[in-house]
């Protein structure tokens, strides 16, 4: 009963709609409803600005951390042995992507994979923010960035041969480039939306001035 308990308790951490809320409260505005209509960070930055943008990623990361980290809080162990805080931060992705809160729609489970990952193993979580920060760099794409940063952590947990790791990572990166299918196509068609600096921008720019 304890570990149901803390399951659901994941759930609900994950599914805490961070952007909807703090638009609601701080801005009164509902992100659902501007932009490309996304809970996240990206969706976020881009209706209400940096500042909102960065707290939203905090908090998403955060509820993953904190998710990860309850069996070992509530000294509860599982089949999976040292892995079952994945199994938690599992749950906690699950409500991100389907939120009670949000009628059981929600984001794309970016940043709280990132959070999940801090809690599980920081070292490859600050591998995984260093070539996404890069990535953003070279493409000026969130979405992108995302979507390789995700492959190749997927890569390199199966060059350090952490199976569990690797397969979830394997199963996040399919339902990453799944949930960004939109964002590919605009990508194929030079039209994704770009954050206003790095490399891609600036190719951008240079070649609407020509």
């Amino acid at each position: 009963m304890k570990l149901i308990g803390l399951l659901i308790l994941a759930y609900l951490l994950g599914a805490i709609p961070n952007g909807v809320w703090v638009g609601k409260a701080f801005f009164g505005t509902d992100i659902r409803q501007s932009g490309s209509g996304n809970i996240g960070t990206t969706n976020t930055y881009r209706v209400l600005g940096p500042y909102a943008g960065t707290a939203v990623m905090v908090l998403d990361i955060a509820k993953g951390s904190v998710a990860t980290l309850l069996p070992t809080l509530g000294h509860v162990t599982t089949f999976l042995g040292t892995a079952t805080p994945l199994l938690f931060g599992l749950f906690a992705i699950l409500g991100h992507t389907v939120s009670v809160f949000d009628h059981f729609k929600g984001g794309k489970a970016v940043a709280t994979s990132a959070g999940m990952l801090l809690a599980y193993n920081p070292i490859m979580f600050v591998i995984a923010a260093g070539l996404w920060v890069s990535l953003i760099y070279w493409t000026s794409m969130v979405s992108l960035a995302s979507m390789i940063a995700f492959s190749l952590i997927t890569l390199i947990s199966l060059a350090f041969q952490d199976w569990y790791l690797t397969g979830i990572a394997l199963v996040l990166t399919i339902f990453v480039f799944y949930r960004h299918r939109a964002n590919i196509q605009r990508i194929r068609e030079g039209t994704e939306s770009m954050v206003p600096f790095g490399r891609g921008y600036h190719k951008r720019q240079k070649s609407k001035s020509r």
